[in-house]
């Protein structure tokens, strides 16, 4: 199914907010390029970190002269309890995929090669949902598989088995260089950074009247501490966690007050689950936020619950990238977050947040932030500046390019 993208970019609107090499080299490559045909293909066109940045890649790109196409797979939502499981095997849980799992896994992958337009130059797939499309279908594009989860430690089984498409790619990306498994060519293997985008309404400046005007509508009191996690509800990013940091913390500062926001996904079945288990752990706190699309939630809400926020946590013990942090810290708010994945090049221990081990690590951070403005406001800075020099998304366009013109010369 063919997404229509409503979002409008220009490489020209981010002079001014972005490095300024980072125009000039997309320009330059981006003469090289044009007219090459790209389609993006993932497993659903909101909620969740691909579909949001695919939503403003797909515009920029076709405003550089490349034409650009986003493709997502349909399939019943018995693929996605099937899919999740791969997901949480990708990322190192111990799962079982029975033979009907498979077999249901593959009809769906050869159903999306039949109908989906891939007669195309650049083919990119997104994550674990549709990567056996290559399985099923030739071409004479160049194929490229984009890992958005922790593959550092993957259950053997699960990579086995999802790992014997991915090697039909004649390339394949990953956020972090540990997540490239030893049985996979290292010469088609690249590293490439997820991004933002700054022009957003997730992360655009907004005034102060508009995120006073979103607190006052959720009943959240901009005069007392703001705690927030912003997170799927899935037992990897550990929301129990944040909510057992927030009860430490609101012992020795009252008033503080957590906000669990989240985007419930079509692909992700699971959180539901989850987010019943967790709004029972909560309990009768009314202190605790849940803040999602399901009470009218989206990326302006959550853009002013970053901006209102003292401090953000990230309490994921495994995590791809952890875009909820490079959100945060664009927004100068600074990260509590465990060391894991792609956090640990975001948040620079003592300098943009700090990295935690466990929930007393986290709680005593948490503490020592809220109780001084001056340490949270030069973290706060120290992260804008490492967000802007590193994840943004002329960044990431570029470092598309580039993969482009080495598979196409």
């Amino acid at each position: 199914m063919k997404v229509n993208v409503v979002r409008k970019r220009r490489l020209e609107d981010y002079r001014g907010i972005v490095p300024r090499e980072d125009i000039s080299k997309v320009q330059e490559l981006a003469e090289k390029l044009e007219g090459i045909s790209v389609v993006h293909i993932n497993s659903t066109a909101f909620g969740g970190g691909v579909a949001e940045i695919l939503s403003s890649m797909v515009p920029l790109m076709r405003s550089i002269g490349l034409k650009t196409d986003w493709e997502v797979i349909e399939a019943p939502n018995e693929f996605f309890n099937v899919t999740k499981l791969l997901h949480h095997g990708i990322q190192g849980m111990k799962v079982e995929l029975t033979d009907s799992m498979r077999k249901l896994y593959l009809r769906v992958n050869r159903e999306n090669s039949e109908k989906l337009d891939l007669s195309r130059d650049i083919i990119v797939v997104h994550d674990p949902q549709p990567a056996a499309i290559r399985y099923f279908r030739e071409g004479r594009g160049r194929w490229v598989w984009r890992c958005h989860i922790d593959a550092s430690s993957p259950y053997k089984p699960i990579w086995d088995f999802i790992g014997s498409f991915i090697r039909l790619y004649d390339a394949y990306i990953f956020h972090m260089e540990e997540y490239i498994q030893p049985d996979l060519n290292r010469g088609k293997a690249y590293v490439i950074k997820p991004s933002i985008d700054p022009l957003s309404n997730k992360n655009r400046e907004i005034s102060i009247s508009e995120i006073e005007n979103i607190l006052a509508k959720y009943d959240i009191d901009p005069d007392r501490p703001i705690i927030i996690q912003v997170a799927r509800f899935d037992p990897w990013k550990d929301p129990i966690g944040a909510i057992d940091v927030y009860r430490k913390v609101k012992e020795k500062i009252p008033g503080t007050q957590l906000l669990l926001i989240s985007s419930m996904a079509h692909d992700d079945p699971e959180g539901w689950v989850y987010y019943e288990k967790t709004t029972r752990y909560a309990g009768n706190d009314y202190d605790i936020h849940f803040l999602t699309n399901l009470i009218g939630v989206g990326d302006i809400e959550v853009n002013a619950f970053q901006r209102a926020a003292d401090v953000a946590l990230q309490m994921s013990t495994r995590e791809g990238f952890g875009l909820s942090v490079t959100e945060a810290l664009w927004k100068g708010t600074p990260v509590v977050a465990r060391g894991v994945g792609g956090i640990k090049v975001q948040v620079i221990d003592g300098k943009t947040g700090f990295l935690v081990e466990d929930i007393r690590d986290a709680t005593e951070k948490v503490i020592l932030l809220l109780k001084n403005k001056d340490l949270r406001d030069r973290l706060g800075n120290a992260g804008k500046e490492h967000v802007r020099k590193n994840f943004l998304i002329t960044r990431h366009l570029y470092d598309y390019l580039k993969l482009f013109f080495k598979l196409l010369s």
